[in-house]
């Protein structure tokens, strides 16, 4: 029997899935980041590997080596012709690895490389026509209607985008508390916050922290949490950096729905990602405004998880290709 590999790789996680024919998940195994713009490409086809080895050897039951007919990689950083190519090769490359518990009969068509929105819209709801509102570390918003058009915003990387994102946040908020140190701003809670969450002396011990310890964007976006938890006890300026994102993300997402869906339809709008995992009901928010925006969508958590959505896309590859 042949089996599919359906891998969610980000900017935090790889995740892949081993599934057969009649849907069913056999292995899960997870790895760290695979986002090759920000970590490069032999980390990320390190952890793509490990991620792989580890669904192999997670599943039960199943006779090995396991022979891998379809592969859909739905990877954050992959949007241009050139990241495919990226991506193409470290698939060649795990091919000829004499590691993996697998034997590969897997034809150039078998092969789905895309970026992680796709498979978080499948994923989401089970098929493939919807928005996807993925924000973590990064954002994005993606939509594909009835007719197959597309249309993505956002995902442009911490430096030029990633609007209402962890990171973003996480920015805002060591900007504010900045500023209020200094007397240019509020108060705000944020301050003593920082301070007690890093352990500084002083707030003045950011500089240190963020500019001498090679702090990544992960570990920077983690920083997040800090700003929910200040806004959700009421803090004015910690609510103001919550509020400025989720007014990001329903401007992000009604340029969807406007581009490419009649503003009209009802129309589901998945949110996955952190982010939405908010003390201060950020989710709530995001929800209310969009739909005061367009009544007739309704915002809803992910019926299955974007690994899955990776999966659905292999087996349709299979399929369509058999």
């Amino acid at each position: 029997m042949s089996y599919v590999l359906g891998i969610d790789g980000g900017g935090s996680k790889t995740v892949c899935v081993l599934m057969d024919r009649t849907r069913q998940v056999l292995g899960r195994g997870e790895a760290g980041a695979s986002n090759y713009q920000s970590i490069g490409i032999p980390a990320t086809s390190q952890s793509i590997q490990s991620a792989i080895q580890s669904a192999i050897n997670n599943a039960l039951n199943i006779t090995k080596p396991i022979k891998i007919s379809a592969i859909c990689l739905g990877l954050a950083g992959v949007g241009r012709t050139a990241d495919i190519e990226v991506i193409k090769g470290i698939v060649q490359d795990l091919q000829h690895n004499q590691l993996l518990s697998i034997t590969w009969e897997l034809p150039a068509a078998n092969i789905l490389i895309c970026n992680d929105a796709l498979i978080a819209l499948v994923g989401g709801i089970g098929h493939s026509v919807c928005i996807v509102v993925a924000v973590g570390t990064g954002s994005i918003v993606f939509g594909r209607n009835h007719r197959g058009i597309t249309k993505r915003v956002g995902g442009w990387g911490y430096i030029l985008g990633d609007e209402g994102s962890a990171y973003k946040i996480a920015v805002a908020g060591m900007q504010a508390a900045l500023k209020a140190y200094d007397g240019r701003e509020k108060k705000t809670s944020l301050v003593e916050c920082f301070q007690k969450y890093l352990d500084l002396d002083s707030i003045e011990d950011l500089i240190e922290v963020i500019y001498r310890r090679d702090w990544g964007v992960n570990k920077i976006a983690n920083l997040a949490q800090i700003v929910d938890l200040v806004a959700a006890l009421g803090d004015q300026v910690a609510n103001q950096i919550i509020d400025d994102a989720v007014q990001e993300l329903v401007k992000a997402t009604s340029t969807v729905i406007e581009a490419i869906f009649n503003p009209d339809s009802i129309l589901e709008v998945v949110t996955t990602g952190s982010v939405w995992k908010s003390r201060c009901k950020m989710h709530e928010r995001f929800s209310a405004s969009l739909v005061e925006k367009f009544p007739r969508v309704k915002v809803i958590f992910p019926r299955y998880e974007p690994t899955y959505g990776a999966g659905l896309l292999a087996l349709k590859k299979l399929t369509d290709n058999c």
